[in-house]
């Protein structure tokens, strides 16, 4: 089919030639009498005939290669599939965690600067048929059974109108790494990862992070599966929670300098934990999964590792779909349970036996014209979180209901610059008279806070980013300043949706 498509392609060019030989012939003889304003006039006629004539045969011709494409496809397709189910980890919370990509909110977030293990490789996640076909792009990315190691680092300077050791959220009890980080230059967290397949049975990654305050920790060490049949994806190890949606991200993913006001207060930042995953994806055509978790119970919100080291645990369930070819979105509902044995907050000052009950909706939307992010896209984003907290506080019984929201918006207005705006409130009610004047005091506040940013990408692998904070967390209005960068080293596979 190329090759007559080509010898037409030659042909036109000499067609051409002749028509205007004979266009000019018969006016050889006269050519005194023909204004030179007409001449210029036919010749541009002539050439755009002949343009009109090759944009038909390009159009002709890609039309042809794409139905031929297509039947290949159909007929390869399902042997892809297969293959790749037993070389790709399943799809489980990073192979393809919603919509497909075309719709990703910038360069750098499809890219290895944001990307942490293949696990969240952005493969599309409906023109494929199976779950294990969508985990194939995972599995080449980490460079199948050689270890890819890559490292992000993270610095910033802050500049905080209140001391980030004193900082307080009205009637939360923190832990965790909830505190903002210290004034002045700091290095941000940074972060070693490396991954591969082991066998055609097992995926394996480890990312070790590297704290402001010089401390070194394991923030994942997992394993998981790639051949489990019908879907399921096992997950054992340490890891970030599927709860919600920014759970499971690095830091260096997020939009905004630090995390949503509600993750600072119910979370302590984000959830991870020693324990097991169970996740499974439907084989249809719009995104779904479901998965459920249980956690040793060591990580904040939880302590002491209750019930003989399975404290926590989770359930949660996501859907998506693309709407038409510039849009997509994805939401989702969890549930977790954390169960807390002298767990320590507020610089261990405080302890806390009882249980926290986190539920969880979440809620993301992309476009980008054409589908295509490079130029131009956009994505919205929220979550909102309702629980409660019962048990008791420094030996005095309580119970408290705590809920809070945030939503945010990011706009790529031109390639490599962005813009985001967020908002973001906590609220928690009924600690009673017998804790006033201690962390679960509310004070009859709603502590709330927004936030601008504007970051620019050197690169796929390089990123510097401004950001403002009008942070009312505590009694006293603190204004925070920020200016972060991120780079990106080795191999990185993407994150998912």
């Amino acid at each position: 089919m190329s090759a007559i498509v080509t010898a037409r392609l030659r042909t036109a060019p000499a067609l051409a030639a002749l028509s205007t030989l004979a266009l000019l012939a018969p006016g050889a003889a006269s050519a005194q009498q023909i204004d030179a304003q007409e001449f210029r006039r036919a010749m541009q006629e002539m050439r755009q005939q002949y343009s009109d004539q090759i944009e038909r045969l390009r159009r002709d011709y890609e039309t042809k290669l794409k139905t031929l494409e297509d039947k290949i496809d159909a007929t390869a397709q399902p042997q892809a599939a297969t293959a790749a189910a037993n070389v790709a980890p399943a799809a489980g919370p990073g192979t393809a965690q919603g919509p497909s990509a075309t719709a990703a909110p910038s360069v750098a977030q499809s890219s290895p600067l944001t990307g942490s293990p293949p696990t969240g490789a952005e493969a599309p996640a409906y023109d494929q048929p199976t779950s294990a076909f969508r985990g194939a792009a995972a599995a080449t990315g980490a460079a199948s059974f050689n270890p890819a190691i890559g490292a992000v680092l993270t610095g910033q300077f802050s500049s905080q109108s209140r001391d980030p050791d004193k900082y307080t959220i009205s009637g939360f009890a923190l832990g965790g790494e909830a505190k903002p980080d210290p004034r002045g230059f700091a290095i941000g967290e940074s972060e070693i990862n490396a991954q591969a397949n082991v066998d055609q049975w097992l995926f394996g990654n480890l990312t070790v992070s590297f704290a402001p305050n010089d401390t070194v920790s394991v923030e994942e060490a997992f394993l998981q599966t790639t051949s489990l049949p019908g879907g399921f994806t096992f997950k054992a190890g340490r890891f970030f929670s599927g709860v919600g949606y920014m759970n499971e991200q690095h830091a260096h993913v997020w939009d905004f300098v630090d995390p949503a006001l509600p993750y600072r207060a119910f979370f302590g930042t984000q959830y991870g934990d020693d324990g097991a995953q169970l996740r499974w994806i439907a084989p249809t055509d719009v995104f779904i999964e479901f998965g459920a978790e249980g956690f040793r119970g060591d990580a904040f919100p939880a302590g002491g590792a209750a019930h003989n080291g399975v404290g926590t645990w989770s359930v949660f369930g996501h859907v998506g779909d693309d709407i038409g070819v510039e849009s997509s979105w994805r939401a989702g509902l969890s549930y977790l349970s954390a169960a807390a044995r002298g767990r320590l907050s507020d610089d261990d000052t405080n302890t806390l036996h009882g249980r926290q009950r986190i539920g969880i909706f979440d809620a993301v939307y992309k476009w980008a014209p054409d589908g295509n992010p490079v130029q131009r896209n956009l994505k919205l984003q929220g979550e909102v979180l309702y629980g409660g907290l019962d048990g008791t506080f420094n030996d005095v019984p309580f119970g408290q209901s705590q809920w809070g929201w945030y939503g945010q918006a990011i706009y790529q207005f031109m390639p490599q610059w962005r813009v985001g705006l967020r908002h973001d409130e906590v609220q928690a009610r009924g600690a009673g008279d017998m804790l006033v004047g201690t962390a679960l005091d509310d004070l009859g506040r709603t502590p709330r806070r927004s936030s601008a940013m504007i970051d620019y990408s050197t690169s796929e692998f390089g990123r510097f980013r401004f950001q403002y904070n009008l942070d009312d967390a505590s009694p006293a209005t603190d204004h925070q300043f920020f200016l972060q960068y991120t780079i990106s080293l080795g191999a990185h596979g993407a994150h998912g949706y």
